[in-house]
């Protein structure tokens, strides 16, 4: 009989811990969460100050009885699941399963999950935070009624099955308005006019920017044809320099988010991938001399703080490794509002560098351990210096022309040497740019001058990256809850991924316009963060949880009430194609079912004929010029090919792509066999599923025409 009991969440959490405790000592695992609303009903009562009505979870019934028997069996019991509102919740249940009075001191949290830290954290136990447990229990009926009162109406109006989510869409609305941004942007000329420039025999370019001294901007070509003939046969002579340092600092330890952000940019992992992987380095990882432990600290954290002791051994490393030149003792500002509860994401033991422990990770696990690794180490570096320079030059004729050549140098690497930080939006300002030691007055030798023409852009698409620092930024959701909320829209096929931008479907415009139209708070970004402020406030204990939904369900019940009414008579209609059915000759309309768009015959339910939708794209095949299909594998990835890319075409072309063609685009043979390969293998790696997801499809469109 173990004196004591604790209990986490995962197994390889609760495999981690028994390594650093006594035989007296039996942990077990709950396996996430051992109570929660039912998924038949509404589970909130609205009529009884919104009382939640908890059942246990279908299927947890025998590992609950089990944790009742060793919970009586144990002298103590300790709940230590994880260190967050979740976690918090979770323990919450398990204290009411278990009859633990909620006065008990039963509650420890590891914000790392190494020896030093577990033993210490239970020698200082603590009661349940009802503070947390209520901000997650707000935000679990909140989400609970709008979700189940909501999607009856889209069931009825667009599709059954639908389901719409509080802060998904939001999300949506982000990306569905990004879209019509794109689609309405009319592209505007400009110019710019380089000149290449020669001192000594060594080359570089400056660009045109100012006339008289006032900055000048080319809109069409005559207005570079003017002053091409002005400056033809010029004078470039140097009139200022002005020569200086810059310095670029590292980036803090990661906080949730920028680890989601870095990890899709530099890795190009998917959001909920990324949090997959850091909970098994956070939860343990067997490694040499030091047998199972956690390699990260706690991951879901808006903090950048780190503990003195992470400071000095960070210190220790890179004064050792680098030199004391590189080290420097940085302290970073946690943003406002943030949740400072835990430190940053960093590394437990810093001598387990990542090559020394390579063998023992996943490739994946590798990979993210290594960049938090050296983010954090960076993070604690020196700056990075260069020298700049900066000159204005001249060409007088009749107007005096202004160009500006600028450049820089790397002069000491600091923090630059182990770890960069990408951006979403790509600049060169720190590229290394060499220009000559120019003086003042003297005249350079012109070798050639560049008129270049170029149309502004528009907003490019969101990636899972650029949505997660959008999000942050408006104050939607929560870091911990970023990965539920794009694979959620992915799933529910509102929103698809074509190579790593996200775009919205047909069928999410059709729910985002519905919605924007009869809900207008429930998809309101501003009203859906200050949702998100008042849940913090319910944390910090500075606002009751009821008082939040009630004065959220006041005004969204009368939006629902008049949706019904307004809606009632409305119906939706598909798309009708020029595509006639062969079997009764009416026209095919356009059905979206599991997979995405399909036909179906007008005609329903007296004829019930339907095809594969053959989605098309403007630009023309590559190799023959004719159209090109888009088509998806079974695991949704786009892929491009010739229509005539069959044995039935009288003139057969074997153009396939997973990159979308471009206008002009020259295409080899070499190319197209390479991507053909490609492609093939990925159909190969799902053909054993083929049959089965077949009759899924077709099962599944069958519902979709019956209702």
């Amino acid at each position: 009989m173990a004196n004591k009991l604790i209990i986490v969440e995962s197994p390889a959490k609760a495999n981690t811990i028994k390594k650093f405790l006594g035989n007296d000592v039996k942990v077990l695992a709950s396996m996430g969460h051992v109570r929660d609303l039912p998924k038949s009903k509404l589970g909130v009562d609205l009529e009884h100050d919104f009382e939640p009505e908890y059942i246990n979870i279908r299927g947890k019934a025998s590992l609950i009885n089990s944790l009742k028997k060793d919970a009586k069996q144990a002298k103590k019991v300790f709940l230590a699941t994880d260190p967050d509102r979740e976690g918090e919740a979770i323990a919450y249940h398990l204290a009411y399963l278990l009859g633990i009075p909620l006065d008990s001191v039963c509650r420890v949290t590891f914000n790392e999950i190494t020896k030093e830290t577990v033993q210490k954290s239970i020698k200082e136990p603590r009661k349940i935070d009802m503070n947390l447990t209520n901000a997650q229990q707000a935000r679990r009926i909140l989400d609970r009624i709008v979700g189940y009162q909501i999607s009856p109406i889209l069931w009825k109006k667009v599709k059954r099955g639908l389901s719409a989510g509080r802060v998904q869409s939001v999300a949506v609305k982000l990306i569905v308005d990004r879209e019509e941004e794109i689609e309405k942007f009319i592209p505007e000329e400009y110019w710019n006019i380089f000149v290449k420039l020669l001192k000594n025999e060594e080359k570089f370019t400056a660009r045109l920017y100012g006339k008289n001294g006032n900055k000048i901007e080319l809109h069409n070509e005559k207005e570079v044809k003017e002053i091409l003939k002005e400056i033809e046969n010029g004078k470039y002579v140097v009139t200022d320099v002005k020569r200086g340092e810059k310095k670029r600092t590292p980036a803090p330890p990661f906080t949730t988010s920028t680890m989601q952000q870095e990890a899709s940019r530099k890795l190009g992992f998917p959001i909920r991938k990324t949090m997959n992987i850091a909970q098994g380095l956070y939860e343990g990882v067997s490694v040499p001399e030091k047998g199972m432990v956690g390699l990260i600290t706690y991951m879901r954290t808006d903090s950048t703080r780190i503990s003195e002791e992470a400071r000095q051994s960070a210190k220790q490393y890179i004064t050792s490794v680098y030199g004391t030149e590189y080290y420097e003792n940085r302290y970073y500002k946690t943003k406002a509002g943030a949740q400072d509860a835990h430190e940053g994401i960093r590394p437990t033991y810093i001598d387990l560098y990542p090559d020394k422990i390579k063998d023992n990770l996943t490739p994946d696990q590798y990979k993210l351990y290594k960049l938090i690794y050296n983010r954090f180490i960076a993070s604690q570096m020196s700056a990075a210096v260069f020298d700049t320079i900066n000159a204005n030059i001249d060409v007088k004729e009749k107007e005096t022309y202004n160009f500006r050549a600028s450049g820089q140098t790397l002069k000491f690497k600091g923090f630059m040497t182990l770890y960069v930080e990408d951006r979403d939006e790509k600049n060169d300002e720190d590229d290394e740019l060499s220009i000559p030691q120019l003086e003042v007055g003297e005249t350079l030798k012109k070798e050639e001058i560049e008129p270049k023409q170029s149309f502004t852009e528009p907003p490019p698409r969101y990636t899972e990256a650029s949505l997660v620092k959008t999000l942050e930024e408006k104050g939607i959701g929560r870091p911990s809850t970023y990965a539920t909320i794009i694979s959620t829209i992915i799933d529910r096929r509102y929103i698809e991924k074509e190579q790593k931008q996200l775009l919205p479907t047909e069928l999410g415009k059709v729910v985002n316009k519905l919605l924007i139209e009869n809900f207008t708070d429930i998809i309101n970004v501003e009203f859906t963060a200050d949702i998100e402020n008042r849940f913090d406030k319910i944390a910090e204990g500075n606002e009751s949880w009821k008082n939040v939904i009630r004065e959220f369900y006041g005004p969204f019940k009368a939006e629902l009430e008049k949706a019904n009414k307004e809606l009632e008579h409305v119906k939706i209609e598909d798309e009708v194609t020029n595509i006639k059915c062969e079997k009764c000759g009416r026209m095919m309309v356009v059905k979206y079912g599991r997979y995405g768009k399909f036909l179906a015959c007008s005609g329903y339910p007296e004829c019930k004929n339907i095809k594969s939708y053959a989605e098309k794209i403007e630009v023309p095949c590559p190799v023959c010029g004719s159209e090109v299909l888009v088509r998806k594998t079974k695991r949704g990835k786009n892929y491009y090919i010739c229509i005539n890319n069959n044995k039935e075409s009288e003139n057969p072309c074997n153009y396939i792509s997973w990159n979308k063609p471009k206008e002009g685009e020259k295409w080899s043979p070499e190319m197209n066999e390479k991507a053909t390969k490609s492609v093939g293998k990925k159909s190969k790696r799902t053909s054993k599923r083929k049959g089965k997801e077949k009759t899924k499809s077709k099962s599944s469109t069958k519902k979709v025409n019956k209702k």
